[in-house]
Formats: structure tokens, C-alpha cells, sequence
């Protein structure tokens, strides 16, 4: 299997990061705007969209800062590759971003992309600062 790429990519947004942190971290908050629903027992999350789920376990979080979660197909392959969502605040203007880092095939890097343009759309409309 082909090794995948990392990526970043960064969406400047417009919310406290204090909310936003829920929204990236609990069930319930990513359940509004990741998938139609999320799971969690202990360090297992299950993210449910239509028909289909996946299992994605956290690897780490910083409070009102970063989750990181693994795919467990990709730990089941071996794969070291990882999603991570941060929040970064501009010290200066205070303007608060989105950071988020994840791995797709070559191939797959715009397509990759792409979703997550549309997932964080999704996430701004959820907030009310779209």
C-alpha cells in the first residue's frame, strides 16, 4: 500500500476558543457538523454518517486546544498517520484558526481537502459564523 501524504490546512474562523473546543472534542459537539452521529466508550470514538461507520481512536487532546484522533483501519494497517484538529489564536490580532492535519493518499489530497473545506463550512454554520 502506498504510504499517505500529511497535509494542513488552515481555516481562519470566527468563534471563541473556548466553544470551539467543544465542538471539536465531545460527541455531541462533533455529531453538529463531522458526522451524523458520534459514540464514544472510553478512548473509542464511532463516527456514523448514513450507513456507514467508522472507529477512530484519540490519541491525545489538550484542553480548549487540539484533539487527535487514528482511524483504526489505519492502526490495524499499521499506518502511523493520524487526524488532529487545532486551535490557534493569533497572539497579536487574536484572530482565532482552525488548524487541521490529517493523511489521504497522493491522489486523494485535493479530494481530501475538499471534504474538509465542506465539513468546516458546516462547523461555521453550526456556530453562526459563516
Amino acid at each position: 500500500m502506498d504510504d499517505k501524504v500529511k497535509f494542513d490546512i488552515e481555516f481562519p474562523i470566527h468563534a471563541s476558543p473556548q466553544l470551539l473546543y467543544q465542538y471539536i472534542s465531545t460527541p455531541s459537539g462533533l455529531s453538529e457538523w463531522f458526522s451524523d452521529n458520534v459514540n464514544s466508550r472510553g478512548e473509542l470514538f464511532t463516527f456514523i454518517w448514513d450507513d456507514s461507520e467508522e472507529v477512530a481512536k484519540l490519541l491525545n487532546k489538550k484542553n480548549g486546544e487540539r484533539i487527535k484522533f487514528r482511524w483504526l483501519e489505519d492502526e490495524e494497517e499499521g499506518l502511523s498517520c493520524y487526524f488532529e484538529i487545532r486551535i490557534q489564536v493569533d497572539e497579536i490580532t487574536k484572530d482565532v484558526s482552525l488548524m487541521v492535519t490529517d493523511f489521504a493518499e497522493e491522489d486523494e489530497v485535493e479530494e481530501s481537502k475538499m471534504l474538509w473545506t465542506n465539513q468546516i463550512s458546516s462547523l461555521k454554520q453550526v456556530l453562526g459564523s459563516a
